[in-house]
C-alpha cells in the first residue's frame, strides 16, 4: 500500500482508504474487516454520524478496539435526524458543532478525531462562525485537523479563502469529472488534500447494470461499461482517480472482505500511460452546471 499525506498535515493517508458507510448495521462487531484492512495496509476509514443515526461510529469504536492508534480517523458533522427518525436537517451553527463532537467522540471511543469534516454545507450557512467551532474544537485537542465535504465549488472557494481546512472531500470518477476543471486545480495548489468518493460510480464501474447517471443515459452507460471490459484496465476506477495528484486517497465502500482482499491486490497500482490516455479520451469530461 502506498500513502500520502493529505494536504499540509503529517497525517499520511493510505492510496485507498475504507468508507465505513457500507458496513452492514446490523452486525455490531466488524472486527474482523477492519483489522484485515489495517493488515492490508489501509489506515484511513470514513464515517459520518448521520450514518445509521451514529450506529455506524459506535460499530467502528467497538470494532476498532485497541487498533485505534494504527488508524486516521475520519468523521463528519452537520446533518441532524428528527425526533421522528425519519427526516433530517441541516445544522452547522457552532452551538451544534460543539455539542455534536462529544457524541461522536463517545461512539468511537476515542479522546481526539483525526479529520473532523462538515458534512455538506451551503453559501447561505453562516461560514465564519462553522469555521470558528472547527477552530475551537482544534485549539481544545478534541480533533486534530478539519475539513469539508461537498460538491458544491462555491461553498469549497469560500472555505479555501477564509479557512485553515486540511482537506475537502469531493465526488470524483470516470463518470464524474466535473471538479477537474476548477476545484481540483485550486485545492492542489493550496496543498489542501482530496479524499475521492463515489470512485465506483455507485458499482456502475464494478460490474452493476446500467442506470442514468448524471448527465449520462442508460445507453450512454451501458456502451461505456462494454468498452472498459473489451479493454480490460484492471481497476480502471481507482487507477484513474489515483493517477491525480490532487486526490490523497480513494474512499472505498467496502463491506466484506472478500471486496477489500479483490481490492488490496491491486486497486492502488499505477495504470500504464497509454491506458490513462484511452480512458480520458473514453470518458469524456462533464462540468458543473449549478452552485459555481
Amino acid at each position: 500500500m502506498n500513502y500520502r499525506r493529505l494536504g499540509k498535515s503529517n497525517l499520511q493517508v493510505s492510496e485507498v482508504s475504507l468508507g465505513c458507510m457500507s458496513l452492514d448495521p446490523k452486525i455490531e462487531d466488524h472486527s474482523s474487516l477492519l483489522n484485515k484492512a489495517i493488515d492490508s495496509g489501509i489506515n484511513y476509514f470514513d464515517t459520518a454520524d448521520f450514518y445509521d443515526k451514529g450506529i455506524n461510529e459506535s460499530i467502528i469504536g467497538k470494532s476498532l478496539g485497541s487498533r485505534r492508534k494504527e488508524v486516521i480517523l475520519a468523521t463528519k458533522v452537520g446533518n441532524v435526524w428528527d425526533n421522528n427518525g425519519k427526516t433530517w436537517h441541516w445544522n452547522p451553527s457552532k452551538k451544534y458543532i460543539l455539542s455534536a463532537v462529544d457524541y461522536s467522540l463517545k461512539r468511537l471511543r476515542t479522546d481526539f478525531i483525526d479529520l473532523y469534516q462538515l458534512h455538506g454545507g451551503t453559501i447561505k450557512d453562516p461560514i465564519d462562525e462553522t469555521i470558528e467551532a472547527f477552530e475551537t474544537l482544534v485549539d481544545s485537542g478534541k480533533i486534530r485537523h478539519y475539513g469539508l465535504s461537498s460538491i458544491r465549488p462555491n461553498v469549497i472557494r469560500t472555505y479555501v479563502e477564509k479557512s485553515n481546512i486540511t482537506s475537502v472531500m469531493v465526488q470524483y470518477s470516470l463518470l464524474d469529472r466535473r471538479s477537474e476543471d476548477q476545484i481540483l486545480p485550486l485545492l492542489q495548489s493550496q496543498d489542501i488534500g482530496v479524499q475521492a468518493r463515489g470512485v465506483l460510480a455507485k458499482g456502475l464501474l464494478r460490474g452493476k447494470p446500467p442506470c442514468p447517471y448524471l448527465n449520462r443515459s442508460e445507453e450512454n452507460i451501458n456502451l461505456l461499461q462494454k468498452k472498459i471490459l473489451k479493454k480490460n484496465i484492471p481497476y480502471a476506477a481507482t487507477g484513474f482517480v489515483l493517477a491525480n495528484k490532487a486526490i490523497k486517497t480513494a474512499v472505498i465502500g467496502l463491506s466484506t472482505e472478500l471486496q477489500l482482499l479483490d481490492f488490496i491486490h491491486g486497486a492502488s497500482s499505477p495504470l500504464k500511460e497509454i491506458d490513462l490516455k484511452w480512458l480520458r479520451k473514453c470518458f469524456l469530461k462533464n462540468h458543473y452546471l449549478t452552485h459555481l
